[in-house]
């Protein structure tokens, strides 16, 4: 058991950057959007006015379901930012099926 633990714990830590973009694209998956506290920005945490990335979080929720248009109104890169974390994901595993 230990050993298993250990043995995850080691592939964990090896491929950690596979490991966190696909959390963080599963984490943004199932994003609530009809709250407004689920934003992540801090400048708007600090009180600030909106900056350049806000609706970026919204934006690529909606392009992971494939509502293109919900998507381009939050923010016109979030399509963009899915298609490059999709690539770099794709790009990591193959490293890991072809050592």
């Amino acid at each position: 058991m230990i050993l298993t633990i250990h043995k995850i714990r080691l592939w964990l830590f090896k491929h950690f950057e596979l490991f966190c973009w696909v959390i963080a694209l599963v984490v943004l998956f199932f994003l609530p959007t009809n709250k407004s506290e689920t934003s992540l920005c801090p400048f708007s945490a600090l009180g600030f006015g909106k900056c350049p990335g806000c609706g970026i979080g919204h934006a690529m929720h909606y392009a992971l379901r494939a509502e293109w248009m919900q998507s381009l109104q939050h923010h016109p890169l979030g399509i963009i930012a899915v298609i490059i974390l999709l690539n770099r994901i794709r790009q990591l595993t193959i490293q890991i099926i072809k050592p």
